[in-house]
């Protein structure tokens, strides 16, 4: 397949960050169904936990457990860490988390086919070292502009535990939105080796809450 111009690149780079901005104005209150599945496999340890995620118009990230299973450590220290830093990160206003030109170097590295999908393919780098922020590759839909893959490794671990986070989240596109379907994460640490978690998502839907309950 032909590789785009620089200028063809820079297109893209419009589209795409023009639909991302639409995206984030229609889906700034939703809710989904989640569900956790953690293994230690030094240990021989796993664990099971399914949660409703709710994330209210401000951007509040909260999650209602509603049901776990298999060892308790990895449920405390590997699937419940998570969801406490991803609350403080994404409720933390000075992190910019959009994978946009204005926090990432984009690198255009051509058109490709995943998961029987026409797709552009860039590597991105962010501007600064912060926590949420990652090193990798980003998928986009040559139909719709929509994101449909990211992956890499977070450029700054949430604890001095941790040695590397390396990622993968893809997104299902569904009524001209990028909606999360699968995040699979590696996770090199310093006490117990190596840690996986895999979490999938569904029953999307947008909330219609008006976000007063956080202006109390």
């Amino acid at each position: 397949m032909a590789e785009e111009s620089p200028a063809g690149a820079e297109a893209i780079l419009r589209n795409y960050c023009a639909v991302a901005q639409n995206q984030a104005d229609a889906s700034r209150a939703s809710t989904m169904d989640v569900e956790f599945r953690g293994a230690l496999p030094k240990l021989s340890k796993t664990a099971r936990l399914r949660a409703l995620l709710h994330i209210s118009r401000l951007g509040r990230v909260t999650y209602q457990v509603v049901g776990s299973e298999g060892d308790g450590t990895v449920k405390r220290d590997l699937i419940s860490r998570y969801m406490a830093t991803e609350i403080r990160v994404q409720q933390d206003r000075r992190l910019a988390m959009a994978v946009t030109p204005e926090h990432y170097r984009f690198y255009f590295k051509g058109r490709a086919e995943l998961d029987g999908r026409d797709v552009y393919w860039f590597g991105v780098t962010p501007r600064r070292k912060a926590e949420g922020l990652f090193k990798g590759d980003l998928w986009i839909d040559v139909a719709s502009f929509l994101k449909v893959q990211e992956s890499g490794y977070l450029v700054k671990t949430p604890s001095i535990f941790l040695k590397r986070v390396a990622f993968t989240r893809k997104y299902e596109i569904r009524d001209g939105l990028a909606v999360p379907l699968r995040m699979e994460t590696v996770v090199d640490t310093r006490l117990v080796g190596r840690a996986e978690l895999t979490i999938d998502y569904s029953n999307y839907a947008l909330d219609g809450t008006d976000g007063a309950d956080e202006a109390r």
